[in-house]
């Protein structure tokens, strides 16, 4: 089902989610939110029969087999290691990402320390929006303009944005904790078209790039002309 968000510009239980330190970092007037999905059944969070036959008839939740998410035999403790070192991963990322755009933009944070703190999210998909709501720490600009802006998607070094799971219950989120915009990873977008929430505007982008020019235009309440999603019916039909 839809999971909680976390604004990445802000704070979580006294902290904040993205901490910088030997650098100067600006406050910024809207959101970045992080999305995720709540899955019960997997290892260590076990569901009931009663509870899957109720998830079948709610149109925000979805059902599918345990062994298309985790190998089978996997126990809890490995799968919490795993999700836990693939979010570290997802992060160092994400600082890498951030410098490497920053730099290229004649911005110098050589020395920026940074240190991002979230209780109980897992797993690579929060990439993306790392990346973002550290470089909009970092710059003067208030890239947001205001708006509370939602997404998902999987960072490396060299700024690609990768596709995720879930993405369908990750926009229900999205849309119920107020975000209006959602970036979308471009390898999603077959999962996105046509089951985008009323209210809420997708985005598709490849690269970080796409993603902080799109928050930008956003801010300056010029996202109109921004991608959608759209589906190559070629490729589609070959499927």
């Amino acid at each position: 089902m839809p999971g909680p968000t976390q604004n990445v510009l802000g704070s979580s239980d006294g902290k904040q989610i993205i901490a910088v330190s030997q650098a100067h970092t600006y406050r910024s007037r809207g959101k970045l939110l992080l999305t995720t999905v709540n899955a019960s059944g997997l290892p260590g969070y076990p569901v009931t029969n009663a509870e899957v036959v109720w998830a079948l008839f709610d149109p925000h939740a979805v059902v599918m087999p345990r062994e298309v998410v985790v190998p089978t035999g996997q126990t809890a403790e490995e799968y919490e290691a795993e999700s836990a070192t693939e979010m570290k991963d997802s992060q160092n990322s994400a600082v890498k990402a951030a410098k490497n755009m920053l730099r290229k933009r004649g911005i110098d944070v050589a020395d920026a320390q940074v240190s991002m703190h979230v209780d109980d999210i897992g797993g690579p998909s929060a990439g993306m929006m790392y990346t973002l709501g550290l470089i909009d720490k970092l710059t003067s600009q208030d890239e947001t303009g205001g708006k509370t802006i939602a997404g998902t998607g999987t960072i490396n070094a060299k700024g690609t944005v990768g596709e995720i799971g879930g993405i369908r219950l990750k926009m229900l989120g999205a849309k119920r904790d107020g975000a209006t915009w959602f970036l979308a990873p471009r390898g999603n977008c077959d999962e996105v078209v046509g089951h985008v929430p009323s209210g809420l505007r997708d985005v598709a982008v490849s690269t970080i790039d796409d993603a902080y020019d799109a928050v930008v235009a956003i801010g300056k309440g010029k996202g109109a002309s921004l991608p959608h999603c759209t589906v190559d019916t070629d490729v589609e039909k070959t499927k």
